[in-house]
């Protein structure tokens, strides 16, 4: 995945492995460092549920539980707009990662913004809903044949992500280079 974001076409042969198991590494570092926000601000949402749970035991009435299921909701709603935050800067700072071999470079939020602002934000935008409802699409057709579709769906998953790389590639070299 990492040497189609570097722009190799055609796809590359798995070969160097010790070179693509230490390049994995580094990307799951950049994975987790991405995800960490939402990581944390769930932990706290949840962890906030839970006193307020605990606060309306043992015998909660009807409204004050649609209290704690408004704030619920709230936080649900908090969780996803990050998230969509974060996959935007993400999708390009997977791409820098990539490209320079910097794990710096991935959180180089200026340049990132820089390069979304060559593509249009709302070409990027469009491109990454596109890539989102393609894969969601057949995602839920595998899903949707039973037993034998969950085992199609992690057969075709290396695909998915290879093509996704791809995508996210040719949106990042759009733009062109700065």
């Amino acid at each position: 995945m990492l040497r189609i974001y570097r722009g190799t076409t055609p796809s590359p042969e798995p070969d160097e492995w010790g070179t693509m198991f230490i390049d994995g590494l580094k990307f799951l570092v950049v994975g987790i460092i991405y995800a960490l926000p939402i990581i944390i601000l769930e932990l706290v949402l949840m962890g906030a549920g839970f006193v307020m749970y605990m606060q309306k035991t043992p015998f909660p009435n009807p409204a004050s539980m649609m209290e704690l299921f408004g704030a619920a909701l709230a936080g649900v709603i908090l969780l996803l707009v990050l998230a969509v935050i974060i996959g935007l800067f993400s999708a390009i700072g997977y791409v820098r990662f990539a490209r320079t071999g910097s794990i710096g470079e991935a959180f180089n939020f200026g340049a990132i913004t820089e390069q979304i602002g060559r593509i249009g934000w709302i070409t990027y935008i469009v491109a990454l809903i596109i890539v989102a409802i393609l894969v969601g699409i057949v995602e839920f057709i595998c899903l949707l044949i039973p037993y034998v579709g969950l085992i199609l769906l992690i057969l075709l998953l290396p695909f998915i992500i290879l093509f996704t790389a791809r995508y996210i590639t040719l949106v990042y070299d759009s733009a062109g280079t700065a």
